[in-house]
């Protein structure tokens, strides 16, 4: 559920938009396009007086304005397309018969897309049962690519991408870059602590918000400024929120005050193609060259392998209460991660090893036919890498231990995971130490630690120290200790 109260969405493709590089690209691509049509179609006596059956100023002239960049300067162009009689946007021919053809046919299905509810390609309206193809209103409102002009674009966007050494950046917002709370869900501690007057001054470098228009406040997470600078010399960024759109245009410009990141890159619930789900279908760049940061694993079913979760950051007590957890927060007890040492920073140095490994790994195959999915997959497998795990009451009696999540998990880190203890096994993973190989570890001076060790591993993609993830000492029952079953041990 987003967090932002439901209000009407602005429009993304304002006239500060428009000068954004990646909106620039897809509007000379469609310029060429409206060209072609502008070039073969008859035009309207330029002396008529423009009629209308709609608005005062006429929509039976059409006019669609697009910025088309040549050497670093934009030139703007209209192009008018009378459709009043539908056959005045079409080419006739006469064939020997004596009967016409419209030359559209030739060209159109399928439509390449629909702009402002026009085919850019040979100007014929988009019939509203035709839900074929991709909105991507984000970029430009009213534009609608189909299939085949969608994998025309990638190709463009990352051919210019890999000469520039870049490849793609999808962030998540709530949880990953940032944490919000509604005011009437601010505690009585963030209160007293007067928390909601601290995010109202206006004080330089200010991590704190209040965003008034939608009764919220927003918290940056640490180090995400320089996270950002520093990214974007190596990704074209995007935000990908399930956030509303107003709320999203608005985390935005905290993030990126100078619309120097994103730009029109902010991609909302509102351009999901699939209920509660994320997709790389919306986004102009090769699945190939996307990188993903998101905290919730679930909502990228289908890019599995482009995500790196991110460890949830939560400052505000109601965020912490929304996933169950009584601790107090980062808020009640005001304090913060730490720039130096903090999930961002963490994220970055992976970031910079992937951009590092796909561009200038030495390998001959050329950068097209590279894929970032390798690229991570590598990397995750060398953070635990010469590792032997073996399980201990870990996992439930009745369920297949090779099936459960943290034994995938270390798998995807390196790590080797077994059922039995022999002298190549490096750990031994317990909630307790009263089983038989609990106790085998220390006998054998074998590292005995906390499942949370695997997991914050996992987060921090590097092999954390195990002294910090004890293994809690077992109960006694009288004199004995409780006794490892066999049939329950894995």
């Amino acid at each position: 559920m987003s967090l932002a109260a439901e209000s009407p969405s602005p429009s993304l493709s304002s006239p500060s938009d428009e000068d954004d590089d990646f909106a620039d690209l897809l509007a000379a691509e469609l310029e060429l396009e409206l060209s072609s049509v502008a070039d073969s179609a008859p035009h309207a006596d330029p002396s008529a007086s423009p009629a209308s059956d709609h608005d005062e100023e006429g929509e039976d002239d059409v006019v669609v304005e697009v910025d088309a960049v040549e050497q670093g300067s934009s030139k703007r162009r209209r192009v008018g397309e009378q459709h009043q009689d539908r056959t005045t946007a079409m080419m006739l021919d006469e064939d020997a018969t004596g009967s016409f053809k419209d030359d559209q046919v030739k060209i159109c299905p399928p439509h390449p897309g629909f702009f402002g509810g026009l085919c850019f390609r040979c100007g014929k309206s988009q019939d509203e049962e035709d839900g074929s193809g991709v909105a991507f209103g984000y970029v430009h409102k009213g534009l609608r690519l189909g299939t085949s002009e969608m994998d025309r674009l990638r190709g463009s966007e990352v051919k210019n991408l890999l000469r520039d050494r870049k490849l793609v950046l999808i962030l998540d917002l709530d949880h990953t870059l940032i944490n919000s709370t509604r005011l009437h869900d601010i505690s009585a501690t963030e209160m007293d602590l007067g928390i909601q007057t601290a995010a109202s001054k206006d004080l330089p470098n200010k991590s704190l918000f209040n965003l008034q228009g939608m009764y919220m406040l927003t918290k940056l997470r640490p180090f995400v400024r320089k996270f950002l600078e520093e990214a974007s010399s190596m990704f074209e960024m995007y935000i990908y929120t399930m956030g509303d759109k107003a709320y999203a245009i608005e985390i935005a410009k905290l993030l990126d005050p100078g619309n120097v990141y994103f730009g029109s890159k902010v991609i909302s619930n509102s351009d999901c193609t699939q209920r509660h789900q994320k997709g790389l279908d919306v986004v102009l760049g090769a699945e190939s060259t996307a990188v993903i940061l998101d905290d919730t694993e679930y909502v990228w079913q289908k890019h599995k392998e482009n995500l790196i979760l991110m460890e949830r950051y939560h400052y505000f007590a109601a965020s912490l209460r929304q996933f169950g957890f009584t601790d107090r927060s980062l808020s009640e007890l005001m304090q913060d991660e730490r720039e130096s040492d903090g999930a961002l920073a963490t994220i970055l140095d992976v970031l910079k090893r992937i951009h590092t490994i796909f561009f200038d790994s030495g390998v001959e195959t050329a950068l097209s036919s590279r894929d970032v999915r390798q690229v991570i997959k590598r990397v995750r497998q060398e953070v635990l890498q010469g590792c032997k795990l073996v399980f201990t009451r870990v996992f439930r009696s009745d369920c297949r231990a090779q099936d459960q999540i943290i034994w995938k998990m270390a798998e995807q880190l390196g790590a080797v995971c077994c059922s039995e203890v022999d002298s190549t096994v490096t750990h031994v993973v317990a909630l307790h130490s009263g089983t038989d190989k609990a106790r085998w570890a220390v006998k054998n001076k074998k590292f005995l630690l906390h499942p949370r060790w695997i997991e914050a591993c996992n987060y921090r993609w590097q092999r954390l120290p195990e002294e910090g993830f004890p293994v809690p000492k077992s109960k006694e029952k009288g004199k004995e200790k409780v006794t490892e079953d066999a049939q329950t041990d894995s």
